[in-house]
């Protein structure tokens, strides 16, 4: 689904940073990946560069066959397919959250209202939203922003699904309420990537955890595997 060839980022504000180092990687078509690691790892800078929203200095993604740092690539078709969603959950003020859910469904899949609407109920009631179908944002808690957020981004019905450290804003009460929903994603099959500090949620969901420190892979494995045998001295 994603391949990750040698891919290399520096940040030079305020100070030259290589936030990724020769980076290599693959997301097979299904697989709940999980990165975790330390504060200024690497590790959404990486989840950043799998939709070009940072662009690599050096290497090659390709997702789905195609190279998105190519000049000839349409990146909105790449990310059409490529559901994101964020730690500060960015759902637009203005709408109501039925017109979050449909908004894009609309613009860019081109479905009428008869469709989008009954895709935007059906995935509220999945995330356990529905009855905030008509309500703004600002009326909701953390946590129902942030499973509106993935209800809208799985409304585009992605090939492969994002999600950067998508609980940290919230309380503990709330960090179970979207984990819950994750984890049915995780076992409908949906391929996903994920960027967390969430260890009991890696090592319950994912196929494969990944562990990054200063810019590099350090380590990757089955979660058992990682978690009870760790190999390297970093991730021991």
């Amino acid at each position: 689904m994603i391949e990750v060839k040698n891919i290399y980022k520096t940040f030079y504000v305020p100070h030259e940073v290589k936030a990724l180092v020769d980076v290599s990687n693959k997301i097979e078509v299904g697989e709940v990946v999980v990165v975790i690691g330390p504060s200024g790892s690497g590790k959404s800078t990486f989840l950043r560069c799998l939709n070009r929203l940072e662009t690599a200095d050096h290497g090659q993604i390709l997702v789905d066959g195609v190279d998105i740092f190519d000049p000839k690539t349409d990146i909105n078709l790449v990310r059409a397919e490529m559901g994101m969603v964020f730690q500060s959950f960015n759902l637009f003020p203005h709408l109501s959250i039925m017109g979050n859910v449909t908004v894009a469904q609309k613009l860019v899949r081109g479905r009428n209202k008869k469709e989008r609407d009954e895709k935007a109920m059906m995935l509220l009631e999945k995330v356990g939203i529905a009855e905030k179908a008509h309500a703004h944002p600002s009326n909701l808690s953390g946590g129902q922003q942030q499973r509106v957020a993935i209800a809208r981004a799985l409304a585009m019905d992605p090939k492969v699904m994002l999600f950067d450290e998508p609980t940290s804003a919230l309380d503990p009460e709330m960090i179970k309420e979207v984990l819950d929903v994750m984890v049915e994603m995780a076992d409908a099959g949906i391929t996903m990537s994920c960027v967390t500090h969430e260890m009991g949620f890696a090592k319950a969901v994912a196929d494969r955890v990944i562990f990054m420190d200063q810019g590099q892979i350090v380590e990757q494995n089955k979660p058992d595997e990682f978690f009870k045998n760790p190999q390297t001295d970093r991730a021991q």
